[in-house]
């Protein structure tokens, strides 16, 4: 690992997770329970084997429910309840929060089993030449996932668009170039444009199980996939 892993860990739960419907009618997705835990715990859990200290979710939709779950847990919140305002704009808010440097990043809705990505993007992180390492999944073995792949990485593990790999939703990555983003609400997928287009986001692929769990029909594939 290197000595400037980070630890700080921003978790994205403020989304409206509209794809859930009707089960996010009147429940936030992360506490939609998959194999009898809910998917903010399982992030919650991976985050903190992973080896990560502070911890930071944010909040929009039906929030309170989400702060009440995490009531004394020594989880901060960014509160976004005014607007709501994406991966980008989210973490941009989060950052006073977070503290300086690079952070690494969990969406909630996904299930993996084998290795902890967490402590994977860690141990592989190398900040002198990266500003971005995505935990990436073969778009073969991405289950729940529709549509094609995100990105193509080469044989020094540096990405580009396209190609048959998916991102899994975990990585770490510098944030010091929000600040050149106008927009308050704005995908995570405008930075990583600025830093690709300087070759400095690279990517690892997950050995183990993947699931998106986006959908109500996610919700036994993920289960299936958990029972092994």
């Amino acid at each position: 690992m290197q000595d400037d892993a980070p630890s700080a860990l921003m978790l994205f739960t403020a989304g409206r997770g509209t794809r859930m419907a009707p089960l996010t009618d009147s429940l936030p997705k992360p506490l939609i329970s998959v194999g009898g835990a809910t998917l903010l715990d399982r992030a919650l859990r991976l985050a903190r084997d992973g080896g990560s200290g502070r911890i930071v979710v944010n909040t929009h939709y039906l929030g309170q429910q989400v702060a009440d779950h995490l009531a004394g847990s020594g989880v901060a919140i960014s509160d976004e309840s005014d607007a709501l305002l994406e991966t980008g704009g989210g973490l941009r808010k989060a950052l006073p929060l977070l503290g300086p440097g690079p952070v690494i990043t969990l969406n909630p809705d996904v299930i993996w089993t084998g290795p902890n990505p967490i402590t994977a993007l860690r141990a592989a992180w190398d900040g002198a030449r990266m500003d971005a390492l995505l935990m990436l999944v073969p778009l073969a073995a991405a289950r729940g996932r529709v549509g094609g792949g995100d990105f193509a990485r080469d044989g020094q593990g540096r990405i580009t668009r396209g190609g048959g790999l998916v991102y899994g939703g975990a990585q770490i990555i510098r944030p010091d170039r929000l600040a050149e983003i106008d927009e308050s609400a704005f995908s995570l997928n405008r930075l990583w444009d600025l830093l690709i287009a300087d070759g400095r986001v690279f990517g690892i692929t997950h050995p183990g199980g993947w699931c998106d769990v986006g959908r109500p029909d996610c919700i036994a594939l993920a289960e299936d996939m958990l029972r092994g």
